[in-house]
């Protein structure tokens, strides 16, 4: 059935779903949507092993930038990327590097909103992770306004989420964004 879909989808476009380098499209296509949103089927919470040897004296801010985000737009099933940035001050735990990569594709390998991404991204951690302080600011391009509609190429949209001392401290919070400045600054672009 799903298949149909395809082939129905394929027709929909204008094109035929019977010519040779199109047969194989719908068994592609629902292997490759499988893998886009492969986020629904995974529990993020289950990521949150931590440490509280390597956190003592830890009170400053741990930062992870620069994670790729590859998610698909909920309202024209278009692709969005970009980058992401986390950071947050430990509260006697510390996370392993590698879960804050996890975590962001759990959520983007979903259909989704960037405003969205960015709040479960921060929701997540602030649950499960607990600490003291915390950010996350997404900067993506949107293919739905790029090839669509405005057309508009190389705009790029910058959401955030704080909590605890990043979103309540304005020293802390200016801290945060000037290192994701530091970082945004170093790259030639998304």
């Amino acid at each position: 059935m799903e298949h149909d879909l395809i082939r129905a989808l394929l027709l929909h476009a204008g094109d035929n779903p019977d010519r040779e380098g199109l047969r194989d499209t719908p068994a592609r296509v629902l292997r490759a949507y499988g893998e886009w949103f492969s986020g629904y089927a995974l529990d993020p919470a289950s990521l949150f092993k931590t440490f509280e040897d390597g956190a003592a004296g830890c009170d400053e801010m741990v930062m992870v930038a620069n994670l790729p985000v590859y998610s698909f737009c909920e309202h024209h099933i278009a692709p969005f990327w970009g980058l992401a940035h986390v950071a947050y001050i430990p509260d006697g735990k510390i996370l392993g590097l590698s879960k804050f990569s996890r975590l962001v594709e759990i959520y983007a390998r979903r259909l989704q909103v960037q405003e969205r991404l960015t709040n479960q991204i921060a929701e997540c951690l602030a649950d499960n992770l607990k600490p003291r302080g915390l950010g996350v600011v997404l900067e993506c391009r949107h293919t739905c306004m790029e090839s669509r509609g405005v057309r508009v190429r190389g705009c790029i949209t910058v959401t955030s989420s704080l909590r605890g001392a990043l979103k309540a401290d304005a020293s802390t919070r200016s801290e945060f964004f000037s290192l994701v400045r530091s970082v945004s600054a170093g790259r030639s672009g998304i």
